[in-house]
């Protein structure tokens, strides 16, 4: 019995172990952890988009700018360097091992049915805000669901981590200079997602800080608690005031 036990047990071992290498083996996180290096698109390269592909590339990471103006994104690529390059959206989508969304709110649905099958799957950093005044009701509705979300439901399938909501661009395209680290309160409710945007965060210049799942990202918009720049410690001590 006991020499059965452990043949179960040894076995029960090796195939958790199996499934673990499995797991980690998959693009893109062995890519990542192997060389810290990824492809990524960046559907809405305006000043959030624009500024934090700007940054990654410098990182050495591969990244392809995409929006409704190809003429912006190839003369953004040109001015970014070796490592960058323009495409459409779907190309953007395509291209990324993740990818970062950052469009007016009430662009997102239909960024979510043009990409549906592209992103599925896939790693999505989620900077999108809703604002009632600009977004209507779109904007009304995913502020009432919350931001969180409302964003999963209009990108079903997509593995979201909802960061780099509420700081300015400006302070983001300098982040990465700065001798003290300020946190970035990020969301998601897939830890391998957290892991991957984690590292991209860092890269940015932040040092990430996971509130919760998905539906505390109704939290990460402006004008809340957690918006503009704050130290790790006093993201965790804002969060934990909040539900």
């Amino acid at each position: 019995m006991r020499a059965g036990h452990s043949t179960r047990k040894n076995r029960r071992g090796f195939l958790q172990a199996a499934a673990a290498t499995f797991a980690l083996s998959s693009l893109p996180f062995a890519a990542y952890a192997a060389t810290g290096k990824m492809k990524i698109g960046i559907v809405g390269s305006g000043r959030v988009g624009g500024t934090l592909g700007r940054v990654w590339a410098k990182a050495g990471h591969a990244v392809m700018f995409s929006s409704l103006d190809l003429e912006h994104d190839k003369a953004l690529a040109a001015s970014v360097g070796a490592n960058a390059r323009a495409g459409t959206p779907r190309e953007a989508a395509a291209f990324g091992d993740v990818v970062l969304i950052s469009v007016p709110y009430h662009a997102l649905p239909q960024v979510g049915k043009e990409l549906r099958d592209l992103i599925k799957g896939k790693v999505v950093i989620d900077t999108c805000n809703p604002f009632a005044e600009r977004d209507g009701d779109v904007g009304v509705w995913a502020r009432e669901k919350g931001a969180g979300l409302a964003s999963a439901e209009l990108l079903p399938g997509a593995r979201i981590v909802r960061a780099f909501n509420a700081v300015g661009y400006t302070r983001m395209a300098e982040a990465a200079q700065r001798q003290e680290r300020a946190g970035m309160p990020i969301a998601s409710d897939d830890p391998k997602a957290i892991a991957i945007a984690s590292g991209l965060i860092r890269d940015i210049g932040y040092e990430p800080v996971l509130i919760g799942g998905l539906a505390m990202g109704k939290h990460l918009v402006p004008r809340t608690p957690l918006a503009g720049e704050r130290t790790p410690d006093e993201i965790r001590k804002i969060a934990a005031t909040l539900n």
